[in-house]
């Protein structure tokens, strides 16, 4: 596999450069970020595979029932809905958390960078520029990684959340009450 004419191991020392570079921060915001796409990436394949499947045997299981009208009929057909809401939902939370971590994770390798500034301001003065600018990279790595990786957990928690309620509410028509006799 090859990305703009580079073999993906070329890519590998980068990335590499890039954790060491922001610290041991930096690697928890990358840990977190894998986890979240991870979990989106899940999520969407859900939607592609497994809910059409899940919505044939919701609806066979409603058309299955003799009597679609009583009261009765009613509360079933809510527990199917919540039962497809529910598998809609399901690890959308943990996608909320993570995005909400990661700009606390950057904060967090923002002061570990401008804590390591000072440091070297204190032991050596300003005389030290490499040591300076040092932990100031690492402020501003951790920062853009953690944001980043905001932005798109932001973007696609939103998408999954409408995404769920959008196809709980067409399985909702598609469980259709028939008229009370």
């Amino acid at each position: 596999m090859a990305l703009d004419g580079l073999p993906l191991g070329a890519w590998l020392p980068p990335v590499g450069e890039l954790l060491a570079r922001g610290g041991a921060v930096m690697w928890a915001i990358f840990a977190a970020t894998a986890l979240l796409w991870a979990l989106i990436l899940e999520r969407y394949l859900f939607h592609w595979l497994a809910w059409p499947r899940l919505v044939q045997a919701l609806y066979a299981q409603w058309q299955a029932r003799a009597e679609r009208a009583s009261w009765y009929a009613r509360q079933v057909r809510g527990e199917l809905v919540a039962r497809a809401a529910e598998a809609l939902r399901r690890r959308l939370g943990l996608v909320r958390a993570l995005t909400a971590l990661l700009p606390l994770l950057g904060l967090l390798g923002t002061v570990s960078g401008m804590s390591h500034t000072f440091q070297v301001m204190a032991q050596f003065g300003t005389g030290n520029a490499r040591g300076m600018a040092e932990g100031i990279s690492q402020a501003l790595l951790t920062t853009l990684a953690g944001l980043v990786g905001t932005l798109s957990g932001l973007y696609f928690s939103h998408h999954l959340d409408h995404l769920a309620e959008r196809r709980a509410a067409a399985l909702a028509g598609e469980l259709a009450l028939e008229e009370g006799r």
